[in-house]
């Protein structure tokens, strides 16, 4: 099967499973693709158990196999995805709610990491399992951030107040950036037994940070000024596509954050600055487009992490280190999100933001596509195991029931008020 053929195959499962979704289901488009890849991988597993003779099942399952999951998010489509979703903050918002955003990015990352890999070490010391504390630190690392993607997709779902909503989407296409440099570090760690020295560390993220900040701020802004030069939507939707894609490759080339370096971009053309910049016509054009590729590489990142089911090697003796792990995420989550939880209750009345913020802290391509980079060896598959049931839980329960809560809180508040 070519790489064409089974591209065919992708957008034909996404075309069909997103019919019957809004023909019938209504349900949000990342559960419901997720679950269209766990299903399209248990069928293919029974036709290859009850049909041996057939090879056609098994070397789909190859084929599927041996596609680089790490490379297609972190390489091909994470510069795609983040700026699209960046382009739909508000970006006013954004600037007022900054150290909010900024906190959960950092320090709540570096506090989740430590909550989870402690506990981890700690819950598998107890059943016996082979996993150190540099491992279950590694396995904090790649969890703790909440996937932009996940998120996003969540965040259109539920009726969140303006606070609340620029909180998640910003905290989400930011630590995502810091918590891939976190990752790299203290997997050389585990990986080489050498030290962590935290100053470097932090100089290194930090370096990292601001690098990818003021290229993506660079990048944008000559777009900015050639966009103003013109009027032609095909060539300026076309710079805002050759934007996302080379600011990413650049970043990467000098060593510099690219996701943040994306984000900044996207962030600063999606502002209502650039709006003057461009024609009615054109902002349709742009917004359209990129609303277009959001969709689609959305379904197709959720299809595939489904679809990885048949990468994954499941030990059912590992059930309650799973059950254990999303316990851990979610307590994590809750710790690291409760202070401002309270000083937007108290100090803006908002009802509820601590479940909210926790309960919206999404997981999902991106964790699975890091514990997928992992060296061979027990620690990857125990990781892996656990990081791809945090992930299912998470999209699955916690994506389908977050606009059912947002609902719950806004109805409580419309009712406080009016009593």
């Amino acid at each position: 099967m070519t790489a064409f053929d089974l591209a065919a195959l992708f957008l034909a499962i996404i075309g069909v499973s997103g019919w019957i979704n809004a023909r019938f289901l209504h349900l949000p488009t990342a559960a419901v693709m997720v679950v269209a890849g766990l299903l399209g991988g248990g069928l293919l597993l029974l036709a290859r158990a009850l049909l041996p003779s057939n090879n056609v099942a098994g070397q789909l399952i190859l084929t599927i196999q041996e596609l680089d999951f790490p490379k297609t998010v972190l390489g091909y489509m994470l510069a795609f995805l983040l700026f699209a979703g960046a382009m739909q903050v508000d970006f006013a918002e954004l600037r007022k709610r900054f150290w909010t955003v900024f906190s959960l990015a950092t320090l709540g990352v570096l506090a989740s990491t430590l909550i989870v890999g402690a506990g981890m070490w700690l819950t598998a010391r107890w059943l016996g399992l082979p996993l150190t504390l540099p491992w279950a630190i590694v396995f904090g690392t790649l969890i703790s951030p909440t996937d932009p993607i996940a998120v996003l997709a969540a965040v259109r779902q539920g009726s969140l107040t303006k606070t609340l909503e620029v909180v998640l989407q910003g905290e989400a296409l930011f630590n995502d950036g810091v918590g891939i440099v976190v990752f790299t570090a203290a997997l050389a760690v585990a990986a080489t037994g050498g030290t962590l020295h935290p100053f470097e560390a932090i100089l290194h993220v930090g370096g990292e940070a601001i690098g990818g900040a003021l290229l993506g701020g660079a990048g944008a802004w000559a777009v900015i000024k050639a966009i103003h030069a013109i009027d032609d939507y095909a060539v300026e939707v076309g710079l805002t596509l050759a934007l996302a894609v080379g600011i990413y490759a650049l970043a990467q080339a000098v060593h510099v954050s690219g996701p943040i370096a994306v984000v900044v971009a996207g962030l600063l053309v999606g502002a209502g600055v650039v709006r003057t910049a461009m024609s009615e016509v054109t902002q349709r054009y742009v917004r359209g487009f990129w609303t277009l590729i959001d969709e689609i590489l959305n379904a197709l990142v959720f299809l595939l992490l489904g679809l990885e089911m048949l990468v994954v090697h499941f030990d059912l003796r590992l059930a309650g280190l799973w059950v254990v792990a999303i316990v851990l995420v979610l307590i994590a989550r809750l710790v690291v999100v409760l202070p401002w939880g309270a000083y937007f209750h108290i100090r803006q009345n908002e009802q509820g933001p601590s479940a909210l913020l926790a309960w919206g802290g999404l997981h999902g391509a991106l964790s699975l596509a890091l514990a997928l980079t992992l060296p061979a060896g027990d620690e990857k598959v125990l990781i892996l195991s656990v990081t791809f049931a945090v992930v299912i839980f998470s999209v699955l329960v916690q994506g389908l029931t977050f606009g059912r809560l947002a609902q719950w809180v806004a109805r409580q508040s419309r009712e406080q008020s009016s009593a």
